[in-house]
């Protein structure tokens, strides 16, 4: 456990992520939004546990870590424009998710993401998270020789941006960190990655499914099970995620918040 004072500890979980103890999520100092943007560049995902707090201090945590940004397309969260709902509440069959990385159909994509816990089920509703350093470093010598200096095409699907805003962008397979310049690999779903770099169609997408497959191998994921007053931030540039929404029990309502 590394001691941040101030009462302040950062807890490391298996296979990746850190639990935050001691600290209120609303707005932060410069220095406490330091520690927590080199937290979520070194562990991938950081939970904050015990957290009641409505969607006004929620933004302003968000905002403490940089500029809001809106997925045009998704359910704003009333009177948070900033903000966008995830529920299952009034629907007929549950929510999809799969393996991705927030819009990343841009040319710079969201850094982090947030979910606050508003209502959580009894059974299931866990989310998931995929060590994408994790993933580069164990890749066998013919993929990792597969993926260096290869770009991809991203593109976005399920949304519609509106006119004149863009829908796809190219991005490296191996993608340093902005803050750090670690390297991991850079996927989302294969539905969004439209292009490999040098490659026919076929050949792109038996490399996406195969590096999907490694990248999300139980060994590199962790699963967070919800507890009210969770709120859970993750970076984009070294995690992949999805929602588990099979087997869910009850309501499962989750506000969202991303950063520039």
């Amino acid at each position: 456990m590394t001691d941040w004072s101030y009462g302040v500890a950062v807890e490391p979980l298996r296979p990746l992520g850190a639990q935050v103890m001691g600290l209120r999520v609303e707005s932060l100092s410069p220095a406490q939004a330091d520690l927590v943007k080199d937290a979520l560049a070194d562990h991938g995902v950081v939970v904050f546990p015990g957290q009641t707090v409505g969607d006004e201090a929620f933004l302003a945590f968000l905002t403490s870590l940089g500029e809001p940004v809106f997925t045009v397309g998704e359910t704003p969260v009333p009177g948070w424009p900033d903000l966008n709902v995830i529920s299952n509440v009034g629907r007929d069959r549950p929510p999809r998710s799969a393996w991705h990385v927030d819009t990343s159909y841009v040319d710079s994509p969201p850094a982090y993401t947030a979910l606050r816990a508003v209502s959580v089920p009894a059974q299931g509703g866990a989310t998931l998270f995929s060590d994408q350093y994790a993933a580069l470093d164990t890749l066998a010598p013919d993929l990792r020789a597969a993926v260096e200096g290869r770009t991809a095409t991203h593109v976005v699907t399920g949304v519609d941006p509106g006119p004149g805003e863009q829908r796809s962008a190219e991005h490296p397979l191996v993608r340093p960190h902005p803050r750090t310049g670690r390297p991991a690999l850079y996927l989302t779903s294969p539905a969004r990655m439209a292009r490999v770099e040098g490659l026919s169609d076929d050949e792109a997408a038996d490399l996406v499914v195969r590096l999907h497959e490694h990248s999300t191998a139980s060994e590199r994921v962790l699963e967070h099970s919800w507890e009210q007053g969770d709120v859970v931030v993750w970076d984009n540039a070294c995690v992949m995620h999805r929602a588990d929404h099979s087997a869910v029990v009850g309501d499962r309502v989750m506000h969202r918040g991303m950063v520039r």
